[in-house]
């Protein structure tokens, strides 16, 4: 008789939170976490941003390799952020407690919180103006503010009731959203390939200075900005894969699901030239409107096509960002189970689209707020990737969960809970990479100006923070106690003792210890 028990049926409501998941419960597989990354990113949004090459008066073809250089080196920068849930049986900010300190792991949660809020309102905000547009010129119903409320409060539920049902509902969703939305991106290529014109040269002056590379690089960073978006949440889906699967599969599969958002990465890019030749008053620099291009330039048959991308895509991104939140929160306040927890932070992110969009008007704020995030969860990912290759990939589980179960001490107490080499890599290379950002009529940092208008936070934050935390884990070795039996690579080790845990029953007084259960 097989000793294997059956997971649970999907619509089982998940009852797991950061907990190390049990072995017999661990039943994904690395493509399991390719339909989860890819579905969460061949969306609406993403050919958003694959439009931005040709705002930036890039060619078609400039704009192409612009978007498969960024597309990969993000995705080279992610995907190894995949490998700490099948290690640990638990999400990314608790396993960063191994690098950050047993109290530094709510950065991770912090990171988690902000990211997942910002894309949650990104795609409900997203798919609901495009099915209301859908709506305007197919159903005539009119675009009022009551008409947009309802699509995102109609949208904005869903995605909260799939959250709360947990991992295996949400794997069924983007099991499905994966072929629908791909095929549908495809389907783009009947409806606007009569219009798409390959050799579409741009708008960028060439009489002048050159504006090529400044537009170039900056159309890079955009694409590669959004894999790195998704590290905090790797080890969300992760957890539950197996800790016998071989690393480079769970690795592969994150990194080629990011490249597979070349389909929707070029659906944007290629629209974009039809919408700048046949309707460019949708692309000018002072109010760009993809979306309102799209449906103009759209054929009325794909209509339908573009409110069910919509609608699967934004499900997909919407899932996959709240479904962490809930996790992060029920950990970092023990009192509130995972599905309390999604509910409160799903009801509260709620809220807070709605009066962004209606009463703050912070539709426009958002991207730049999530390209901040971003930029201070990088340097963030450059010391959870470091931090394992340099413990050769070894963990003690156990020790990773101190902070949810309110103990002390482990091999991650550190200082009173603080591991300030990773600490300050990462607050040092955050706050640098913030300054030299450049957003214009958003946010542009003290040195902004300096690399000629081109954004280089993001890039300065991870080079800086692989410099900063290599140089500290080098001058200030941590303790032996916190590498595997195979010792550290690169770096030297200390010898300094590693505290017990303490239950948090125990209680310190003076030099002795008085347990509160007595």
């Amino acid at each position: 008789m097989s000793n294997e028990v059956a997971p649970p049926p999907v619509t089982a409501v998940e009852q797991n939170g950061v907990e190390r998941i049990p072995d017999h419960e661990r039943t994904a597989r690395p493509l399991d976490l390719f339909r989860l990354s890819f579905g969460g990113a061949n969306t609406f949004s993403t050919a958003v941003l694959g439009a931005f090459p040709i705002l930036f008066g890039l060619s078609f073809w400039q704009g192409l390799a612009a978007t498969a250089l960024g597309l990969t080196a993000g995705a080279l920068v992610l995907c190894p952020m995949a490998v700490f849930g099948p290690a640990n049986g638990t999400n990314n900010a608790v396993s960063s407690s191994a690098h950050l300190g047993v109290h530094g792991r709510i950065v991770g949660s912090f990171l988690s919180l902000l990211t997942a809020v910002t894309f949650f309102a990104i795609s409900v905000w997203s798919s609901g103006d495009a099915l209301v547009g859908t709506a305007s010129r197919v159903l005539h119903v009119p675009e009022t503010p009551v008409a947009f409320a309802v699509a995102y409060a109609v949208f904005a539920g869903l995605v909260l009731v799939v959250c709360v049902y947990g991992f295996r509902f949400m794997l069924l969703v983007n099991k499905i959203a994966v072929l629908a939305a791909t095929t549908l991106f495809v389907l783009g290529a009947f409806a606007f390939g009569g219009a798409f014109d390959p050799s579409y040269a741009g708008t960028l002056d060439t009489s002048g200075p050159s504006a090529f590379w400044p537009s170039f690089i900056g159309a890079a960073l955009i694409v590669l900005a959004n894999p790195v978006s998704f590290g905090a949440f790797l080890g969300d889906w992760s957890r539950y894969i197996p800790a016998s699967t071989p690393r480079p599969r769970v690795v592969a599969a994150a990194l080629f699901a990011q490249l597979a958002t070349i389909v929707p990465f070029g659906f944007g890019l290629a629209t974009a030239t039809v919408i700048a030749t046949a309707a460019p008053q949708y692309l000018a620099a002072e109010a760009p409107n993809y979306v309102g291009g799209l449906l103009a330039v759209a054929p009325g048959w794909y209509f339908a096509p573009l409110c069910l991308i919509a609608l699967i895509g934004g499900m997909s991104t919407g899932t996959t960002a709240l479904y962490g939140t809930g996790l992060d929160f029920s950990s970092v306040f023990p009192r509130f189970s995972r599905v309390q927890a999604t509910a409160l932070v799903g009801a509260a992110a709620i809220a807070l689209i709605f009066a962004g969009r209606f009463g703050l008007n912070l539709v426009q704020s958002i991207s730049t707020f999530a390209t901040l995030i971003v930029t201070c969860t990088a340097p963030w990912m450059v010391v959870m990737t470091l931090g394992y290759l340099t413990r050769r990939g070894w963990y003690d589980p156990d020790a990773l969960q101190v902070f949810n179960r309110r103990q002390h001490g482990g091999r991650y107490w550190f200082d009173h809970g603080w591991n300030w080499r990773g600490m300050s890599a990462w607050l040092l290379s955050a706050a640098t990479a913030l300054m030299f950002v450049n957003s214009p009529g958003q946010f542009v940092g003290p040195f902004g100006h300096l690399a000629g208008g081109v954004d280089i936070g993001l890039p300065l934050s991870l080079v800086l923070a692989a410099v900063v935390y290599l140089a500290l884990l080098r001058i200030f070795p941590e303790p032996r106690g916190v590498f595997g039996p195979d010792g550290p690579r690169w770096v030297p080790a200390a010898d300094t003792p590693v505290p017990p845990i303490v239950d948090p029953a125990d209680v310190v007084v003076g030099s002795t210890t008085v347990s509160t259960s007595d």
